[in-house]
Order: structure tokens, then sequence, then C-alpha cells
């Protein structure tokens, strides 16, 4: 797999009051199996000062990785609790990297 084959998300979550920390070891959960399963890998940020919001970055192996990922009832467990103590507020499904070349360090 190359960073070039992979197709990037983000996606912001908001854990209802009092369920931050569940939130936290339920997106800890999801994302182990996303990974066991090949379907992606994620970077999960936590906002310092509103600890019940989660920010997630993940990047799907391939479009066909994600499809499969959305028909697995595994995964639909996950997103069946996760709807009953957050809400994801926001979802950017395919971002594109524009980074100015100028900006990525220099090899060597």
């Amino acid at each position: 797999m190359t960073e070039r084959s992979e197709i990037t998300a983000l996606a912001v979550v908001k854990a209802f009051d009092g369920h931050e920390e569940e939130c936290f070891q339920l997106l800890r959960d999801f994302y182990a199996l996303l990974r066991r399963k090949g379907y992606s890998r994620n970077l999960l940020y936590r906002d310092q000062k509103n600890p019940a919001c989660f920010i997630n970055l993940r990047y799907w192996r391939s479009a066909e990785a994600a499809a499969q990922a959305q028909e697995d009832p595994d995964v639909h467990r996950f997103w069946k609790r996760l709807s009953e103590i957050a809400e994801v507020t926001d979802v950017f499904e395919r971002l594109e990297d524009v980074t100015p070349d100028e900006a990525l360090p220099k090899p060597g």
C-alpha cells in the first residue's frame, strides 16, 4: 500500500455529556478493528480545551477497503454504539493533499 493509493478522510466526533471516556475507548477499539481487518489506519486527536471533542484522521487502504468496511457487520456494531454516545458533527470523506512543494521537507 502506498500513500498515493490511500484515501484520506476526517471526522469530528463529539461525545455526549458524561460519555467522554466511553467514547474514547470505543474509538480506540474501533480503530484497532479497522487496522486488524486491513481497512484503514487512523490517527485520533482530542481537543485539549474540549475533551468531549475528538478529531479522527482515517487513511483508508483503498476505495475497495472503504466499501468493504461499510458492508462489514462488525463495523456496523461500532457505528451503532457510537451513535448512542456521541454525534459525528463533520465528515470529510475524500481530502486532497494540496501542500505546496516548498512546504514539504527536502530529502536527504
